[in-house]
């Protein structure tokens, strides 16, 4: 497809798709080694997704394994038209969005990456002061709807280009960009007393 940028930064690197697209085959025909090694690949940054987007890591777990059985069943379907990271992260993008949904109203995220641990030259106010600020930003995000959600971390996170997470949710450039923009503004809205 013209223009079309796979999501995962391992999918870029050709010798690692060239990898990726040869286990897919060998697990397409039955090969639970080569699976297993797509698995232990890919498991770490879809499960990091996944909390991004869950806010918990258990559910983040539980959406992951469910995406990789998901996989493994229709891995004969696959026909290598996009990466296999990238068909996966379409797949672990669709399940947490679905969980999403499900649970309205959305639960905290604590998917905001938390501040690195306070060392000796960091104040115990400064570091608490961090803390709060993540608190309040989990507690912002519970404002948002699923769909700016997943645009937002997707976007914001993972730093992913717009035609990236376009391709991964499966709606146009603008409609993520304005699902962005809504998210920011909400956000910053609610984030007015840390600013």
């Amino acid at each position: 497809m013209p223009g079309h940028r796979d999501v995962p930064p391992d999918a870029a690197d050709d010798g690692r798709r060239h990898e990726d697209d040869l286990l897919a085959v060998r697990a397409g025909e039955g090969d639970e080694e080569a699976f297993e090694a797509l698995v232990r690949h890919h498991g770490p940054k879809l499960l990091q997704l996944a909390t991004r987007l869950l806010g918990s890591r258990t559910e983040a777990e539980d959406a992951v394994q469910e995406a990789f059985v998901s996989a493994w069943r229709k891995l004969p379907e696959f026909r290598g038209d996009s990466a296999f990271g990238t068909w996966m992260y379409r797949i672990v993008t669709n399940r947490c969005l679905n969980v999403l949904r499900a649970r309205r109203p959305a639960a905290a995220l604590d998917a905001v990456p938390e501040p690195a641990a306070p060392d000796h030259q960091v104040s115990p106010a400064r570091a608490a002061e961090a803390h709060a600020a993540v608190e309040a930003l989990s507690k912002a995000m519970t404002v948002l709807s699923p769909e700016q959600r997943v645009c937002w971390v997707l976007r914001e996170l993972n730093g992913l280009p717009y035609d990236a997470v376009a391709d991964l949710v499966g709606i146009s450039q603008e409609a993520v960009r304005g699902r962005v923009f809504r998210a920011r503004r909400q956000l910053t809205e609610a984030m007015v007393a840390w600013q």
